[in-house]
């Protein structure tokens, strides 16, 4: 008993090392490279020889990689906080008040996901001509923000539709209108879930290349993946492998961070809505 319980102990770490490997060592190799440079580029490393940081000189000198991250940061910010305000209050419409075709529409906010983006990439380009927002970090948060609203209102309506009855009950004995509500007493029981949902909007809205690639045209308005297509592809010429994997790890970065600091209330997040009574 003792000797499978420790097979399959083994096994287990043996498979969770397995795929922390295959999913880290990208990024790894990716640092690695990006303090590399000259013909030490086309011999394989698997640790930094020195903290040579010319690959970032170079990177900032060519071009403007800490613009198009201030925009990713805006654009993703922007695009979350309007979609988490908007779905926490459509949730409570959703979890907590009967109205006829409740289900319906849920089910139609869901059916917009399943349209490809590029079924409706020259709808919003037309849209965005119209109103002269082409080329301009609105068109982007807009486009963002139809993107992620489902998302968000149907998480958050599965985590309130777990609350219990009776705290709601309380508060309108009180004479507490709906508004008072949300914002005092399901707000801070359902903050995780608002920041784990918060959290992979962020990193949805940050990798999002073909939107921000359309509706922008001047290296000012880029966003980071978009930046990253650019120094890769025909915009800049000759750039040195170094130098893109250094851009790589500049747009990584902020993304890695934010997972670090909020990795307690993403998981707490994610398993509050497991157990529900």
């Amino acid at each position: 008993m003792r000797t499978g319980a420790l097979f399959r102990s083994l096994t287990f770490y043996l498979l969770v090392a397995v795929i922390l490997v295959w999913s880290l060592f990208p990024l790894y190799y990716a640092i690695v490279t990006s303090f590399t440079t000259g013909t030490a580029l086309f011999v394989p490393q698997y640790y930094p020889a020195s903290l040579d940081l010319a690959n970032y000189a170079d990177l900032f000198a060519r071009t403007q990689i800490e613009r198009s991250v201030f925009n990713s940061i805006l654009v993703a910010t922007a695009t979350v906080g309007a979609a988490l305000a908007m779905a926490l209050l459509a949730a409570f419409a959703f979890a907590r008040v009967s109205f006829r075709g409740r289900h319906l529409l849920l089910l139609t906010i869901l059916a917009t996901t399943m349209f490809p983006q590029v079924a409706i990439l020259a709808g919003l380009y037309e849209l965005f001509r119209f109103f002269n927002l082409y080329n301009t970090l609105w068109a982007v948060i807009s486009s963002y923000f139809i993107l992620l609203v489902p998302f968000t209102v149907w998480i958050l309506t599965a985590y309130m539709r777990g609350l219990p009855r009776e705290i709601e009950d309380v508060a309108i004995i009180d004479g507490a209108p709906p508004l008072t509500i949300v914002t005092r007493i399901f707000l801070p029981l359902i903050m995780p879930a608002m920041a784990a949902t918060g959290l992979l909007a962020f990193i949805a809205a940050w990798n999002e290349f073909l939107f921000a690639f359309t509706f922008t045209l001047s290296e000012d308005m880029r966003t980071a993946p978009v930046a990253i297509a650019l120094i890769w592809g025909y915009v800049y010429h000759d750039v040195p492998w170094g130098t893109i994997m250094a851009a790589s790890v500049v747009v990584t970065l902020p993304t890695v961070l934010l997972v670090v600091v909020l990795q307690r209330k993403m998981v707490s997040g994610l398993t509050s809505g497991a157990v529900s009574g």
